[in-house]
């Protein structure tokens, strides 16, 4: 198994090698496209790989004209079965924490929760990987409020590390008559405002935790991004008068999430290469969006 695993992250590290040179050959190749469509001459640069690149441009078709980024690699097969995932906290959990993990195992369906005990995040990730899983929830808290979640994909990454704020769970609203029902439905997903590239890949992360749903399902879980904080909001409805006279109730738990980092490895890889993180000098632009506008 670890042979395997180590043949197959090489093999995956090599192919993210390749992107560079695969870019490169899709910027020649659009040039001369771009000239002979405008019947301009062909670039003094490229005069002398035309004829290759040409037989190559004739050959391709709408799959393999645009080339493929690791970023494709890794949600391959998401498409194939349903996410996996385990749930787990810091050592020594508060009953805070355990609880809103508890609430987390009805939010992602397919979720496993596992008590953390004494085991090291490297032995958690490998048995993950022998059994199946496609990510792995860590949660962390400080002072009995959990303030962290990182979401690691299997088996390669990406692993993103995001702050929680503003943490309600189903179990502090007070108002117990307006809670809907916990459904265990697959739930359909509102990703609001992730227009920039790092939005569109940290919606990527979000929602490949998440099963696709019956399009009948009356459960619904938004992410909603504003000024790069995601609000998380759980809602189950019913048509009580008819089609127009929509109902809408909370479930629960509530709460904001940062991102602050990703890496293009499983997080039990220290080596593992930083995709995006935020830096000190960024809180400085109040201006400047980074997930949206």
């Amino acid at each position: 198994m670890l042979r395997r695993n180590i043949r197959l992250r090489r093999e995956y590290i090599y192919r993210k090698s390749l992107e560079g040179k695969e870019r490169l050959l899709y910027e020649k190749k659009r040039k001369i496209k771009e000239a002979l469509e405008e019947g301009k001459p062909i670039p003094t640069e490229l005069r002398n790989e035309e004829a290759a690149l040409r037989q190559e441009i004739d050959l391709e078709d709408e799959q393999t004209a645009v080339p493929r980024s690791h970023i494709d690699d890794e949600y391959a097969n998401a498409t194939e079965k349903d996410p996996k995932i385990l749930l787990t906290t810091s050592r020594n959990p508060s009953a805070p924490l355990t609880q809103f993990v508890k609430e987390l195992k009805f939010v992602f369906p397919n979720a496993q929760r596992m008590n953390r005990g004494g085991q090291v995040i490297s032995e958690i990730i490998e048995t993950c990987r022998a059994h199946d899983f496609t990510d792995v929830v860590l949660v962390h808290e400080h002072r009995g409020v959990p303030d962290g979640i990182i979401i690691s994909h299997l088996p390669f990454g990406p692993t993103a590390y995001f702050g929680l704020l503003n943490v309600v769970t189903r179990h502090d609203i007070k108002d117990k008559k307006a809670i809907g029902k916990m459904s265990e439905a697959y739930p359909h997903l509102i990703l609001n405002n992730f227009s920039t590239k790092l939005g569109e890949r940290t919606a990527n992360i979000l929602k490949h935790l998440f099963p696709v749903p019956k399009p009948d399902t009356k459960r619904i879980i938004t992410f909603a991004n504003q000024s790069d904080y995601v609000s998380f909001r759980h809602h189950v409805y019913e048509k009580r008068g008819g089609p127009k006279s929509i109902e809408l109730k909370e479930v629960g738990p509530r709460f904001e999430l940062r991102l602050y980092q990703i890496k293009l490895g499983t997080m039990d890889q220290s080596e593992a290469q930083i995709e995006w993180v935020i830096r000190p000098y960024m809180n400085t632009t109040k201006k400047r969006k980074f997930l949206g506008d």
